[in-house]
């Protein structure tokens, strides 16, 4: 599986191209409506401009995903801004890119380098977050094994994010999804062996 990326916090950037303005605003979403809400608010804050572009690609793997030429002539903004999130793997992501036209037409090729690059540069602004899927799970642990069950937790990849001490130790388990398979072997033959109960 493909690694996948999302961003922090929205950014900016701005660029002008033979006296064209073109900006660029990338901003993390979690759903289409929210994406479709953020494109109406730079939409209205920019009713002036020529073009309001945007893309967005929202999902674990960016299963979602739209795009606009906003006018522009049909495949030269939306479409290169929508390959340029899914070439840097981002999701949970969507891009506006506001033009106000400088009187000098790009031709098409140009104006497909301009929005691809206006999304480019906003991407390059900071490093990109990964996003890990994770699964949790909870186990109930006698205390004469809870040293060696927590040795092997560690040795699988796996984190305790949580502790619960009564007469068993209890413990709530993270793991990251590369994990996930060699984790739920090694608690499985453990919970077989009844050295420990899998709660959920």
């Amino acid at each position: 599986m493909s690694d996948f990326y999302t961003i922090d916090h929205g950014r900016t950037v701005s660029m002008k191209i033979k006296r064209s303005e073109f900006i660029c605003v990338l901003e993390p979403v979690t759903t289409v409506a929210d994406a479709k809400a953020f494109i109406s608010a730079v939409s209205a804050q920019h009713r002036q401009a020529n073009h309001n572009c945007w893309a967005y690609r929202v999902g674990e793997t960016g299963e979602m995903s739209h795009c606009s030429d906003n006018g522009e002539p049909s495949g030269t903004a939306g479409r290169p801004m929508l390959n340029t999130l899914a070439t840097n793997g981002l999701t949970q992501v969507v891009a506006v890119v506001t033009r106000y036209f400088g009187g000098v037409k790009l031709g098409k090729r140009g104006l497909i380098d301009a929005y691809a690059g206006a999304v480019q540069a906003g991407a390059d602004l900071e490093p990109p977050t990964r996003l890990v899927r994770l699964e949790h799970f909870v186990v109930e642990v006698p205390y004469p094994f809870n040293d060696t069950f927590l040795y092997a937790v560690k040795e699988h990849g796996a984190r305790v994010i949580d502790t619960v001490y009564t007469e068993l130790a209890t413990h709530t388990l993270e793991v990251e999804e590369e994990y996930l398979g060699a984790t739920e072997t090694m608690l499985k033959g453990y919970g077989a062996a009844g050295k420990i109960v899998l709660v959920a």
